[in-house]
């Protein structure tokens, strides 16, 4: 539904994209009715008819009615999570809305509460012989169907009843209902319960088409076998292979007691539909992929487990390499498998915790559409990157900060409607929310197209509020940070949105936090970019084992670009404690690990020092003098923040193979927070005496 209403909204819908946002609601409706959700099911069933007017080409889904559907979509959203959660409905929000969309419908055909009491089902008993026939004439454009309906065994084990698939079906013309029951044993006769020995035959007349009756199995259709053609077309009624549905090996095929078939008619193949049974699979051309639902819990041991191997795996490693086995002897073979299965566990685990960011992203509409609403400004929210994958924790972790960063577009970023077409601007603003990997990484883009950072106003708003010296002399890329600080806000005055200097520094809290970055670019009159990078895992890692100063620091290996070592042409100086390095025509900084960690002075000369790039996320390099390099191996993250608060230049800590802890470099925050200082500074000497006579003074 939100799918198509996006699609809609961006133009690139058809007909049947309407017809599928229908299909969606109706199938909202249908569900909830089963469960007896009166509240769901009757703001399903105007939502429905005010869609059905679109459909019908009697009403354009455009505007104010494009943006109500949005409004009922999230109002359906809620009503499932106060029906799944036992919460009270909010009829003051849902009235409004559900009388926008009668207004929307002709009197004649508005809803109303007589609809919604036709639309309460109660769960019955099932009957093998449902005798649903309702004897209804049959009008002029009516069509005659033929429908098989060959349950499986997974359909009944996820709980789903025939009876209410039938029931839908006879809401949509004249049914008639035959039950093959032959091979139906007697109960003391039932080896396995669980095995389904009957199947369904119907002839429905109606006047709508094959999606509306597939409709009615959608929550079915990989649980069954299924076969609809118009009875014209309809061949002889053929069982499929009773070992494909569940039955005894060597039973009979099911009888077809109630309507025989013509004697002279060939027996059709069954239709090729898929079983998720794990027998043999009969006539069926493909198994659908089944899934288990697990709680997140034991998700997360076994991610913890997987660490636990990997530690251990690193252990034997360096016990090897301590007994001195030669590289081709078979117990150093065995540990690479060792090595190899390691990682793939390690990796797969990681997919069951990966989801697309969709979920996200669709959470962020809302926002969009509420926090626009509420200080009248006309925003579009366009998605990229909505099936990039990241860890499930990390997107549960960004709902909050991507929320203030959308309802700060919203609000800050964008100009209001008359702002916008004085400069010449269409009236309706634009959020960007992007998603996409780079470098191991994962990457959020929050951009909008609003007026940009009004940096004068930023700085002087920092100097009133204290925050800064007055005399202060800042970079743009400086001062755009200084939204970040704690209690800062341009806002002139308080809203419901913004102004209470409470935002932007818990955001960037959180992504680091999550051992991310954000970083700003803005241009003015053009518009702001907040981007932020992630890890795509919290819990395994590549890294670079190095040596600095008699200390073990790991340096994630994605942020390396490449190793080299320093010859005294690469060398020159800038000022007098900084340096920099050539590498193929580029100056580079270069800083000193140990120095900057504040484990040693810098060194005298750093030729013949070992040196590891790095690179930036807009695309800079610096380099970074270790000591030595040791190995290059997979670490298991452990989390400081908890413990020890934000540890400038650490993201992390790990475990080595001999039990050692060891910190987990953060490069970016490193280079950031980098004072260069890789030159001792020349004691200051005494001026030498002038001579005497010179006629002048010192």
């Amino acid at each position: 539904m939100q799918d198509g209403l996006q699609a809609i909204d961006e133009g690139s819908g058809d007909g049947e994209t309407v017809n599928t946002v229908f299909r969606a609601v109706h199938s909202i409706k249908g569900g909830a009715g089963a469960f007896g959700l009166d509240a769901l099911v009757g703001f399903a069933h105007r939502f429905e008819t005010a869609l059905d007017e679109v459909r019908s080409g009697r009403l354009t889904a455009d505007g104010e009615v494009l943006r109500l559907f949005f409004t009922g979509s999230d109002i359906l959203a809620d009503l499932v999570r106060d029906s799944r959660d036992g919460l009270e409905t909010d009829e003051a929000r849902i009235s409004p809305v559900r009388d926008a969309l009668d207004r929307l419908v002709p009197a004649a055909d508005a809803p109303g509460e007589a609809d919604t009491d036709a639309l309460d089902f109660q769960p019955l008993t099932l009957a093998l012989d449902l005798g649903l026939d309702d004897g209804a004439e049959q009008q002029a454009d009516t069509a005659t169907w033929s429908i098989r309906f060959h349950p499986t065994r997974a359909l009944f084990e996820s709980g789903n009843e025939p009876l209410f698939l039938f029931r839908a079906l006879r809401d949509l013309g004249a049914l008639t209902v035959l039950c093959h029951d032959d091979e139906v044993p007697p109960l003391d006769a039932i080896e396995d319960p669980e095995a389904p020995h009957a199947w369904w035959a119907f002839e429905l007349s109606t006047t709508e088409g094959e999606a509306a009756i597939r409709e009615c199995f959608d929550f079915v259709e990989d649980l069954c076998q299924l076969e609809i053609r118009p009875l014209s077309e309809a061949p002889v009624i053929a069982l499929p292979d009773p070992e494909a549905l569940g039955a005894a090996p060597d039973a009979a095929p099911p009888g077809t007691a109630g309507r025989e078939p013509p004697p002279e008619a060939d027996p059709a193949p069954p239709p090729a539909t898929a079983t998720p049974e794990a027998g043999n699979p009969g006539p069926a051309a493909a198994t659908p992929r089944a899934t288990v639902r697990v709680d997140l819990e034991r998700i997360d041991r076994l991610v913890n487990l997987v660490g636990e191997i990997v530690i251990n795996q690193a252990m034997l490693s360096q016990s090897v390499e301590a007994a001195g086995i030669p590289p081709n002897s078979p117990v150093r073979a065995g540990l690479e498998e060792f090595l190899q299965l390691t990682r793939d566990i390690q990796e797969s685990v990681m997919m069951i915790r990966a989801q697309p960011v969709k979920s996200l992203f669709q959470r962020m509409a809302r926002i969009v559409r509420e926090a626009s609403a509420t200080i009248g400004k006309e925003v579009r929210l366009r998605t990229e990157g909505e099936n990039t994958e990241v860890d499930k924790t990390v997107i549960e972790r960004l709902a909050d900060p991507l929320t203030h960063m959308i309802r700060n577009a919203v609000d800050h970023g964008l100009e209001s409607g008359e702002a916008r077409e004085a400069q010449g601007k269409s009236r309706v603003g634009t959020v960007h929310l992007r998603a996409f990997h780079r470098s191991g990484r994962i990457v959020i883009e929050v951009a909008d197209d609003g007026g940009g950072i009004d940096r004068e106003k930023v700085l002087a708003k920092a100097i009133a509020r204290g925050l800064i010296e007055p005399d202060s002399q800042l970079s743009d890329q400086e001062i755009d940070n200084l939204l970040f600080l704690p209690g800062f806000s341009t806002a002139d005055e308080v809203s419901s949105l913004s102004g209470r200097g409470v935002g932007m520094d818990v955001v960037r809290n959180a992504i680091q936090a999550l051992g991310g970055r954000i970083s700003i670019t803005s241009a003015r009159g053009e518009g702001t970019s907040f981007s932020i990078s992630l890890p795509l895992t919290l819990a395994v890692l590549d890294g670079m084992v190095v040596r600095v100063a008699g200390e073990t620091i790991v340096v994630p290996l994605n942020a390396i670009l490449e190793t080299l070592a320093l010859g005294p042409q690469d060398i020159r100086s800038l000022g007098p404690t900084t340096q920099v390095v050539r590498i193929r025509e580029r100056f580079l900084p270069l800083f000193d690990l140990g120095a900057e960690l504040g484990y040693r002075a810098p060194l005298d000369d750093y030729t013949g020092q070992i040196v590891l790039l790095i690179g930036q996320e807009d695309g800079a390099s610096a380099a970074v003098v270790v000591d030595a390099i040791e190995d290059q191996r997979q670490v298991v993250i452990k989390g400081l923040h908890d413990s020890y608060g934000r540890v400038p230049r650490i993201a992390a800590a790990t475990i080595l193979g001999d039990g050692q802890i060891a910190l987990i470099l953060d490069p970016v925050d490193l280079v950031a927070r980098a004072d260069g200082r890789t030159r001792q500074p020349k004691p200051a000497t005494d001026p030498k005496p002038l001579p005497e006579n010179t006629g002048l003074t010192a």
